[in-house]
Formats: C-alpha cells, structure tokens, sequence
C-alpha cells in the first residue's frame, strides 16, 4: 500500500497519508498517530541562506529528510511563507516525476490546517493560520535513506518607515529541536545603520557601510521561533537613526516599546572623541603568580592601544595605593615608556585597599575633552581601610567628581559581586568576571576593544510631552544609558502611555560640544505580533528588581544578617520579591530564583506557597550570597538579563555549578507564556489571577472551537493552541480549557484494519 508523507519542517512533523486519505501525523517530543508498522519520514537539518538587496529577499531552504523505515515512502512539503512570496526554485535529488511546488493563499492554507486539525484533532498546524503555505509535488524519500529537498523563494520585505523587516516563520515550540544553519547576505543601496535580530544571536562575519553578512550564532542554531531580522538604511553616517516595536496593552494605558539606534559614526565633521585610561591593578598578595603575570600583560596591551594624545594614568593597590603619574598624563614616546617600566615594577604584597584605589582613582582631574574610563581589577574581598559594601557604593556615588567609568573586572571566586556590579552600574559601564582557568588579559582586551572611538558622551533619552500631558514613557531599561561607541547599538525597553507618536530626543557630549538627534517614532504600528517586546522588558525589569533586592539586602548586612533576622521583614524587599514573581509568572520568564515554577510538583493554585518558595530563593542567593561561585553565576546571569536585546525561549540561565540549565515546563507562545503541569499548559495570566478553573471547556474540532480559531487568528495568536495536551487559555478574563476529544479504544481488528 502506497503512502503519502506531509512534513512539516517548521515543526519537524511528518505526516503519513495512507491511500484511503486517512491523515496520519508523527509529531516529534509528543504524542504520535502512526499507521500500524509505519515509521514516519524525519527532518534532520535545514539550512537556510538569506539573500536581502535593499527590500527584496531570496530565501533558500535545504531540508535534510530522513526515512527510517524499510520501504520508500511518499511526501509532499508544506512551509508556511509571507503573503506575496513567489517560488523561483523547488529541487529534491533522485529520480521522480517532475517536482512542482505552488503557494496556496492565505485562505486555501486555511482550510487545509482547519481540515487536518478536525480529522487528527491535532491543531499543532494552526499556529501558521494566517501565512500563505507553500505547498511541494509528491516525491520519493528511500528506505533507510536520506533526501535532500532545496526551495527557493521572493518576496518584498515589510517597511516601516526606514526599517525593513524580514521573517522566516518557525515553529515557537520549545519541543521542535531541528537545528536551524541560517545565514545572511544583506546589501543596501544607502548606508545601513542598525542591523539586529530580536529572535537569536548573530555573528557578524563581514561589515561595510552598504553591506553585512550574518549567522546565527552556533548556540542559537537550535532556539525555536521565527527568525527575525531588522534593518535601517541612512543618508549620512554621522547621524543615527532609530526604529520603535511597540506592542498595545489597555490594561497600562498604552503598552511596551523597544528602541534601537545605532551609534553615530564618525566622520570629518564629527570626529570620535579621544580617551583617558586609568588603569587600577590589585598588587596583593593573592595576586602572585599567574594572575599577576596576567593583569599585567592586560595593562601593557591596552595603554599600547591608546591613541597618541590619549590619556594613561596607572595605579595599583595593596595596603596602600601607589601611581605612575601625578595626575593622568597624554600618550607620548616619553609617558609610554615611563608607564611601561612602572608597569614591570609593580610586585604583589599586602591587603586589598578597594576603598582608597577607588577614591584616587575617582578624585583625579580629567584630561580636557576625553571620555574618562577605569579599568579597575581586584582578585579579592575589601580587606583594608573601610570595607562596608554601603559604605563603598556611597563613597563611588558621591565621590565621582569627573563621572569617571568603572568597568570592574571580577578575578577569581573570591571576589563581592554585588559590590562590584553596583560600582559598574552607578557609573554607566559593567562588571566583567574571570574564572580561576581563565585569561586575564583576555577578558580585558575583549572588553577594551569594545570601548574604543566614543562618539557620544553621557547619553540621555527624552520624550517631548504633548500639551497637556506629563511624561509617556516610564520603565525605562536601562535607566541610565551607557557612552556610544562607533558601531554600537543602542536597545532600550519601556512602556508607554497614550496612543500618539512618540517624539524621542538622544542627546549627549560630543567632540564639539553636545549633539542631539530627534525621532518621531509611531506607536500607530502597535501590535500582538510584537510579544516579544513585553517579554524583553519582563527579563530586563526581573534583573532590575533582583539586582535592587540584592544591593538592600547586602545594606542590611549579606551573609551577616544575625540568625533568625528575616531580611523581607522589610517592606521595600518584600514589594521587590512579590513584582519579581508577578512578572515571571505573567510572562514565562524564569531564572535561578523562580525556577521552580518550572517544577512539577510546585502548586501554581497556592500563591502563598510560591510567594515564600521565591522568597527563600532571592534570600539564600541573591541576598546572602556575596561573594564565590554562587555570587559569580549570578553576576553574569543578571547581566545577560540586563543587556538582554534578543529572546531566550528555553529561559537558560547559569546554576550555581557554572552549568547551563534550561527549561521544558515553560513555553512562551505568540504573547502568552504557559506553565505545564501534568498534561495541562496553564495560562500564566490565570496563575496570576489566581484563578485556575475553567470557566467553560471547547473540544478541538468543534464549532466553538474553531470560533475560538477565528478570534485568535484575529489576534495574532492562534499559536496558542498549538499546545500538545490540555490548554488553561484566559480569554476575557475568563479561563477556557481545551481538550482534546476522548480517544477511541484501538482493538486487535482495528489495528488488522489498519494494517
């Protein structure tokens, strides 16, 4: 008997078509419908090759496609594509009949899902409704045998004023693990100025003013959802340009924005500003060895690096601090030379002064007309002089005259991340960490690469109210905004108020005094295809708020908080914790502190027991966690959350043994998150509603439930249903389950029927 094989490559599904046109379908990760003795075809890898010249792309897919079974096996290709794409190219080797490929309208695509979702009553299809589906010829996959199938299309990207989008539709299922090699070729005819994938990490493997070719990083290779790419063209280098996603929420009175803007460039008439380096180097005794041989290697590598007419000053600390210069001296002949034997005669001895390297460091003069950085490495705890976490933030706070940068390098365990990463925050630069069998000097020449050619100073982000209106825009992450540096982009998440155009005002210090560029960015464009952007915000505002509880909790004492105190005695901590659990709940995004909503057998209808379960977390970790490496993997946990510019389905974060730790029980879908538990995902809105009975119960196939179909389709989310098993879905503030229809009992002649 002759059988027919849909795949689905989207969501690695084949589908077994039997000559009596009963659809049979093999999902992989969850529950099978499979003719009695048949194994399904399998896609095994896709490759994916983007080809962009100003608004048009050509995409190419290669599917590698895999039949385990001992016979040949029959398939027909179905991919969903956007509304005006046109196939150029469908190729598969082997002999066959003459391959053809059509696109099947938007409506046409339709019925089809609707169809297989009523005969299998599996809707997993449903979360394409809405694109056009190409639709493959019939062809022969071997038995035990792999085939390789290329189709190409066009199609003309959506723009939105000077950005253009281009999407290639995935399945969002945490479940679809294909790996995904996508690439990129993108030309312009003008200048192209942000160029970022809110959906998975790139690697940029060439640049040109007019040209970049891309890859999705080898770790993103397998991150499920729609790959996503945006780009800007401009007319003049020097001035940036700005784009705006905002997704619509009445419930705030507006809704959630992200913002990108490319740094501007520099050119004759606005040239990049020159630098000065104070370089700080812990000498004590720690220090000896390796590490010392190392850090000052770094410092050696990067006042080389410097510009002639760059600023250098040098000091390192023990119990005491010692200097190179008087004060902070330009780059010559003479100054590098004496910079370089002070640097070959520093020796590791002593305590570790943090409190007094800082504030020498900090008091100095600034050269005139230089960006101020410090690059300030310490291997230790605070062991001479004042050594209060509150104190020394107090001290950074008020004792920075000169609005010097400190970029912290962490080195080894031993080390107050908290402290650390506050002296970085409070003066617009970051904390980097180096492990114990980690290069120094490499950590700081990564990070000093970055900071080269600043061509705006001290940013600041404004919105020009409308008559009689206060400020739109609040939440802004990050709050203060780090120095722009040429080809740096700028992302930042907020929410809004009010349904008018936001008019954004970037200004800052430049070589010549203070530049200022305006935008006009619409919100008009509003849309629930934009979930991704709430969900940024979300982990960007999570990482706020831990880090906020952590700095409180280390002024109420850290690790020396007497037995018995409860540190969330304090009503400040305990709004802190309850906002942290909301938002995580609300919209799927989960870390080290509240993984265990991810965890079977946490009872999502008891908000008591999750409140202290989250509680007990933040205060084992982020409180009285100060130093080590249960302090060190949340310094970089909140600082990707922090820097967060592109999704993270799987919500991987670090655990506390520096492994990568991901989550299945949580599934983010079109904007909605779901937690599982037993064979119901359950809508986070209804956990944080505190309400988890249905209301009401559709059966996938029936009428109520493709009305339900058709309303979400409206909405842009009928990915929701996609879900394997029971569906909780708030709908109207009402909770509607979806259930599957019961399964009939298979009998000994059903299954000699099938056969």
């Amino acid at each position: 008997m002759r059988a027919d094989s849909i795949l689905i490559p989207f969501l690695a599904v084949a589908a077994v078509l039997p000559a009596q046109s009963t659809h049979q379908w093999v999902l992989p990760h969850r529950a099978a419908l499979v003719p009695f003795g048949t194994e399904p075809v399998r896609v095994t890898a896709v490759t994916a090759h983007v080809r962009i010249v100003d608004r048009a792309a050509t995409t190419t897919l290669e599917l590698d496609l895999y039949n385990p079974g001992y016979r040949d096996q029959e398939a027909v290709v179905l991919l969903p594509v956007p509304a005006d794409a046109a196939v150029s190219q469908f190729t598969f080797l082997g002999a066959a009949p003459e391959p053809q490929a059509r696109i099947l309208p938007r409506d046409e695509a339709r019925a089809l899902y609707d169809e297989i979702t009523r005969n299998l009553k599996d809707p997993a299809l449903l979360e394409f409704s809405g694109w056009n589906c190409l639709r493959s010829s019939v062809f022969p996959v071997p038995a035990r045998g792999q085939q390789k199938v290329r189709v190409t299309w066009d199609h003309v990207l959506e723009v939105d004023g000077d950005r253009a989008d281009y999407v290639l539709p995935r399945s969002e299922m945490i479940g679809a693990d294909v790996p995904w090699r996508i690439t990129v070729d993108l030309r312009a005819r003008a200048l192209i100025g942000l160029c970022h994938s809110v959906s998975h990490e790139l690697v940029v493997e060439k640049a040109g003013p007019q040209s970049r070719s891309l890859a999705v990083a080898t770790r993103g290779q397998r991150v499920p959802g729609a790959f996503r790419l945006s780009f800007t063209t401009a007319t003049t280098a020097d001035r940036p340009t700005a784009t705006l996603f905002a997704y619509p929420d009445p419930t705030i009175g507006g809704g959630y924005f992200l913002l990108m803007a490319n740094a501007p460039g520099a050119s004759a008439a606005h040239a990049a500003m020159r630098r000065e380096v104070t370089l700080v180097l812990d000498r004590s005794g720690s220090m000896a060895g390796k590490k010392m041989d190392q850090a000052k290697a770094a410092a050696l590598q990067v006042i080389e690096a410097l510009a002639p007419g760059e600023g250098i000053q040098i000091l390192d600390y023990g119990n005491d601090v010692t200097r190179a210069f008087a004060a902070p001296v330009e780059k010559s002949a003479a100054s590098l030379a004496a910079a370089r034997a002070y640097i070959e005669g520093i020796r590791p001895l002593g305590g570790t002064n943090i409190h007094d390297a800082l504030v020498e460091a900090l008091r100095a003069p600034v050269l005139p007309g230089t960006v101020p950085l410090v690059l300030f490495l310490t291997d230790g705890l605070p062991t001479v002089g004042p050594t209060s976490e509150r104190e020394l933030k107090t001290m950074v706070a008020a004792g920075n005259p000169h609005g010097r940068r400190v970029f912290s390098f962490g080195v080894g365990h031993d080390v107050n991340v908290p402290l650390l990463d506050a002296i970085a925050e409070t003066t617009r630069a970051m904390t980097t960490y180096v492990l114990p069998d980690e290069d120094v000097e490499v950590k700081v020449a990564r990070t000093f690469a970055r900071l080269s050619h600043p061509v705006l100073a001290e940013p600041t982000l404004t919105v020009a109210p409308r008559a009689g209106e206060g400020s739109r825009i609040a939440d802004l992450l990050p709050r203060a905004l780090p120095d722009l540096f040429v080809g740096d982009q700028l992302v930042l998440l907020g929410r809004y108020r009010g349904e008018g155009d936001l008019h954004f005002v970037l200004s800052g210090r430049g070589l010549d005094g203070t530049r200022a560029f305006e935008f006009a960015l619409p919100v008009r464009s509003a849309s629930t295809a934009h979930g991704f952007v709430p969900r940024l915000w979300a982990s960007r505002q999570i990482a706020f708020l831990v880090d906020e509880l952590r700095q409180q909790g280390g002024d109420l004492g850290g690790p020396l908080v007497r037995p018995g105190t409860d540190p969330f005695a304090d009503p400040r901590l305990r709004e802190l914790r309850d906002e942290i659990l909301r938002l995580s709940t609300r919209f799927g995004v989960l870390g080290e502190y509240t993984a265990f909503l991810a965890t079977e057998g946490s009872r999502l209808d008891d908000w008591a027991a999750l409140t202290l379960a989250c509680q007990e977390a933040l205060s084992g970790r982020a409180i009285a966690t100060r130093s080590g490496i249960g302090a060190y993997n949340q310094g970089d946990n909140l600082w990707a959350m922090k820097l967060q510019s592109c999704a993270n389905p799987r919500n991987a974060f670090l655990d506390q043994n520096l492994a990568i730790v991901e989550t299945a029980n949580v599934q983010q879908v079109c904007d909605r998150a779901f937690l599982l538990r037993g064979n119901r995902w359950i809508d986070g809105n209804a956990v944080v509603a505190r309400k988890l009975e249905p209301d009401r119960r559709v059966e996938i196939g029936s009428a109520d439930y493709f009305a339900l179909v058709r309303r979400l389709e409206g909405e842009r989310r009928p990915g929701v249903l996609s879900l394997g098993g029971e569906i909780l879905l708030e709908v109207d503030g009402k909770n509607v389950l979806i259930v599957p229809p019961p399964q009939p009992v298979q009998t000994l002649e059903t299954k000699e029927s099938i056969r």
